[in-house]
This record gives C-alpha cells, sequence and structure tokens, in this order.
C-alpha cells in the first residue's frame, strides 16, 4: 500500500544495528537512530497530531532505533496502514548486560567530554520492566496480525529467511550481517594462567 514503511520497534541493544545493515543489503533505503534532530523532527509532529513522519526526509523507508517511534508504534501503525512492524528482541539477561556495557562506555566517553547525552545510568530494574512492558504492548497491539508483525531475535542466529518471508523478498547470496556483536576476551590456550 501507498505510504507504508516499515519499523524496527525493539529496544535499542536487540541488534538493531544489524536488522539496519540487513535492510540495505535487501535493497530498502533504511535509517538507523538519525540524531538529535531527526528526532526532534517526530517529536515536533508527535506535539502537532500530524503523521509522525512528516517532517524527516522522505526517501527512508526503513526506520529502526528511533525510540520516539519505538513508543508509538501503535500510532505509526494507524497512520501508516500496510506497514511492517519488526521486533528484535533478546534474551533478557543478554539485553540488560549489553545495555550496561553501552552504559559503561557513555560514562567514559562523559568522563573525557565526549559524550553528553543522558544514557548513563545502570537500572536493571527499570531496564526489566521496560522490557516486559515493551514487548506485551507489542504483542497485545499486533495480537492475530502475523501479516504486520515479526518478532526476530537476530542474536538467536534467525535471519534471512523469517525476514525475508515476512517482507517477500528473496533470500541474498550473503550472510546476515551481525554488527556491534559482544564477544568477550578469552585469552589463548598459551596464555592462560595456570
Amino acid at each position: 500500500m501507498s505510504g507504508s514503511k516499515i519499523f524496527g520497534i525493539g529496544l535499542n541493544k536487540t541488534a538493531t544495528v544489524s536488522f539496519h545493515e540487513a535492510m540495505k543489503i535487501l535493497g530498502f533505503r533504511s535509517i538507523h537512530w538519525g540524531g538529535p534532530e531527526f528526532k526532534q523532527h517526530i517529536v515536533r509532529a508527535k506535539h502537532e497530531e500530524v503523521p509522525l513522519l512528516r517532517y524527516v526526509p522522505q526517501e527512508f523507508e526503513v526506520f529502526s532505533d528511533i525510540q520516539v517511534l519505538t513508543n508509538n508504534f501503535d500510532l505509526l501503525d494507524a497512520q501508516y496502514p500496510g506497514s511492517r512492524f519488526v521486533l528484535t528482541t533478546r534474551p533478557l539477561d543478554e539485553w540488560i548486560d549489553s545495555r550496561r556495557r553501552h552504559v559503561e562506555k557513555n560514562q567514559e566517553r562523559a568522563a573525557h567530554g565526549e559524550y553528553d547525552g543522558h544514557f548513563l545510568d545502570v537500572e536493571v530494574d527499570e531496564w526489566t520492566e521496560e522490557y516486559h512492558a515493551h514487548h506485551a504492548r507489542v504483542r497485545a497491539h499486533f495480537a492475530g496480525r502475523d501479516d504486520s508483525l515479526l518478532e526476530l531475535d537476530i542474536t538467536a542466529g534467525e535471519g534471512w529467511k523469517p525476514l525475508c518471508g515476512f517482507l517477500d523478498v528473496p533470500v541474498p547470496d550473503e550472510p546476515f550481517p551481525w554488527s556491534n556483536r559482544y564477544r568477550p576476551f578469552r585469552p589463548e590456550p598459551d596464555q592462560e594462567e595456570g
């Protein structure tokens, strides 16, 4: 349907960068995060009660890791009929750990004057509540509408097959991207302490 979009509505740290990269490989014009100015355009539209994408560049077809859109998926569903929604997800404990590491990096950057954002506190209880509440809202809103919502756990190896099936596009002949993958340091056998 004309005007329909694809919205990644997973919370941050649920492989949203990988989702964005995958969408670009599939040939979609995708934006990830977009920065403060992009967010301001959406907040302005919400305040004016006009379609949320009214003031953003119109060339984009896919949007991910834009919290104001993620939080207003139900409004997007009403404003952009026929759109598809992808809830990227991952196990709660892994998500908490990834968010904690992200905040710790932000704290380091802030200490060096390289970060002036607000994502600076590790809040496990609040994050846990946010995770469960967001998933519950999304699932309730799209209940019985499998053609509109795909839940995708990229960290569990879900990738091209469910995504391409959902979007009705061919599976590309290359590996599914996995950006920002955390690999804990494991010393080589000859480096291990005895």
